[in-house]
């Protein structure tokens, strides 16, 4: 009789879902370029040049969109980030190399991963350009239509094909459940942007600052820098010592959060396929258990390969057994990782905005401007394979070491050889104990009788000037064939402590596991390196002040060009000397014209994104927030119409 989870996974593996999801993402191409058509037409072109082909019936409109800023976004970062999360899937297929559209020759694959990468790249494409679009109302329709799409068709084969051949029972579930979450927020999200617009456009409430140019947390940190420090710092908790620090005046960019949401759902779904191989290869192995029974039960354990296939049949349960332990702290290591290295992000960026360098190697100092913008399109997807497959270089190194533990410790007192086990783990630390503290005596025979005296009381070390130089030479003669063998353990140790740091590194990517000098070999950690300078050439907070400050000059300077003078009659209304009728763009108005508006008797007006043509007025008050400034004068006017210029009438 099979089991009940056997008999699951022998009726999903003729279980034949009318849903291919390959083959959806083929023909998901089609309402992608339609939405990426739709938004390029919205939008409109800064400088239009006419030109003779056909291109000029398009006018000013038809632009490139892009999907997010990957330098200086930090607006809407989780939005962004679960949309990361909705592709995880479709890049787990591209990281083991199991999804590619065409069938070409071995040498030409890397030509068919690019192929690969740049289509599923192009059906996740409306997710992210739907969120960054400007035309609220209209991209929140498409965004969510598309998500949809998406969420429907991912249902519909998860409840066709719910079970699988390697875990059994909710095996597809397991699989789709992350990017099924990631749906489902991008829909809420894009029904919460529909609503917000509809009512903007109805005139309900006022549309949100478009983004700016300085962000409010570059802006407090600019402050925080301007303030003299408190002569005593206020004391911190263990917390804040040990493991991190909030910082209000700082935020991670859209790329990073992404990235690390993408990364920890990858991270569970390599875990989830490793687990489905293990039980794979576990079903394998005990039916290989099972005919090493029958083979000693028919040599009636007398065989001369009876004690050799009982150890090989010990080391197959012991394996699997540390196996499945090692999970949970290869896991666990990785996720500290990720968050280790957001951690390490902030930090590094706060030196390079001080201008300290000390951290990064000499090489480092002045990196490429071209390798620079190469390495943050490198860094999100190498971060991602660095975690993953430092997971698994690391799950194999703790179940070597799991291994280790088990044979020198537990299996002797299972086998009841606790007295030999400790004979020999006590004859190991004597031994090494002796060896170390050869080495310690050396160091204290050098301190107590080859250097001179202390200069000073207050000197923490003796100088570095030999005394008793005969006794020193025959000191060095004896001990020298003596480190000879010593060094052979000192090497060992040395090629020992490399591979455990290096495999217990190799996911960092924010360190390079090299040796000094050889750090440019390290392609990830000069990605690091990249992505970190180009963050700070164009995110300084300082730097991002100072040039807010050059732009808001340059518009006060030219609203003063335009408005030469005017004043304000108490009985007539807005009276402009100079010309007949002044318009001014919206994002030219400043405090100096809104002092001067305070002392009209006639005027409604509003400075913000959303802008108005001035009909009527009354009376004369003030209102301001740190969004928009409204200008009121008496009763609001009858007729506010949308208007890209503010216009002045008498």
């Amino acid at each position: 009789m099979l089991s009940s989870n056997a008999r699951t996974r022998q009726l999903n593996g003729t279980c034949a879902s009318s849903v291919d999801m390959e083959l959806f993402l083929h023909y998901s191409l089609i309402p992608s370029l339609f939405i990426i058509l739709v938004l390029s037409l919205l939008q409109r072109r800064e400088h239009h040049r006419q030109r003779d082909d056909a291109s000029y019936l398009l006018g000013n409109r038809f632009r490139m969109i892009i999907p997010l800023d990957f330098v200086g976004t930090f607006r809407n970062r989780w939005s962004y980030g679960v949309a990361f999360g909705a592709t995880a899937n479709k890049v787990m297929f591209l990281f083991s190399e199991g999804y590619q559209p065409l069938q070409v020759p071995q040498w030409a694959q890397a030509f068919v991963l690019l192929i690969g990468g740049i289509e599923v790249g192009l059906s996740h494409f409306p997710f992210f350009a739907c969120l960054s679009s400007e035309f609220r109302l209209v991209s929140s329709i498409l965004g969510f239509s598309y998500s949809l799409i998406w969420f429907a068709v991912t249902i519909l084969h998860i409840t066709q094909c719910p079970h699988g051949q390697f875990v059994g029972k909710y095996e597809t579930v397991m699989f789709y459940w992350p990017s099924l979450l990631c749906l489902a927020f991008l829909l809420g999200r894009f029904l919460y942007m529909f609503v917000k617009s509809l009512r903007v456009h109805l005139g309900w409430e006022l549309q949100m600052e478009e983004k700016p140019f300085l962000e409010v947390h570059q802006a407090e940190h600019v402050k925080q820098l301007l303030r003299k420090c408190p002569l005593q710092e206020r004391e911190k908790s263990w917390f804040q010592n040990r493991i991190y620090e909030w910082d209000p005046y700082f935020q991670f960019p859209s790329r990073m959060i992404g990235t690390t949401v993408l990364a920890f759902i990858c991270l569970y779904l390599f875990i989830v396929i490793e687990f489905c191989m293990f039980v794979y290869v576990r079903d394998e192995l005990d039916v290989f258990e099972g005919e090493l029974e029958n083979y000693v039960a028919s040599m009636n354990q007398t065989g001369t390969l009876t004690p050799v296939l009982l150890k090989v049949k010990e080391l197959i349960n012991v394996t699997k057994g540390v196996w499945v332990v090692t999970i949970l702290p290869a896991s666990l290591t990785c996720v500290s990782y990720l968050f280790h290295i957001l951690a390490c992000y902030r930090k590094q960026m706060k030196r390079l905005w001080a201008g300290d360098k000390h951290f990064l190697p000499l090489k480092f100092h002045n990196p490429s401007s071209s390798e620079s913008v190469v390495a943050i399109a490198r860094y999100s997807g190498w971060q991602i394979a660095y975690i993953l497959w430092g997971y698994l270089i690391i799950h194999v190194m703790q179940s070597l070491c799991g291994l280790v533990i088990m044979y020198s410790l537990v299996l002797p007192v299972i086998h009841s050889q606790a007295l030999e086990m400790l004979r020999g783990l006590g004859i190991g630390i004597l031994t090494i104990s002796i060896v170390l503290g050869l080495m310690v005596l050396q160091v204290w025979i050098a301190a107590s009788f080859f250097l001179q005296p202390k200069m000073g009381t207050a000197d923490k070390q003796k100088p570095l000037a030999l005394n008793n130089r005969r006794a020193f030479h025959n000191f060095n003669y004896f001990l020298f064939f003596y480190n000879v063998l010593l060094g052979l353990g000192a090497c060992l140790s040395r090629l020992l402590i490399s591979c455990i740091l290096g495999t217990w590194l190799i996911a960092r990517i924010d360190r390079t596991i090299l040796q000094s000098g050889c750090e440019r070999a390290d392609m990830g950690f000069s990605a690091w390196i990249g992505m970190l300078y180009v963050d700070h050439y164009h995110t300084n907070p300082v730097l991002v002040s100072f040039c807010h400050i050059l732009i808001t000059g340059h518009r006060e300077r030219r609203l003063q060009q335009a408005i030469k003078y005017w004043y304000l009659n108490q009985s007539a209304g807005l009276t402009v000397v100079g010309e007949k009728e002044s318009t001014i763009p919206a994002s030219s108005l400043t405090s100096s014209l809104h002092s001067a508006l305070m002392s009209s008797s006639q005027l409604w007006f509003a400075a913000s994104q959303e802008v108005w043509t001035v009909e009527r007025g009354g009376n004369a008050s003030l209102m301001g927030d740190s969004s928009s400034t409204w200008c009121s004068y008496g009763e609001r006017p009858t007729h506010l119409e949308a208007s890209p210029h503010v216009f002045f009438r008498w």
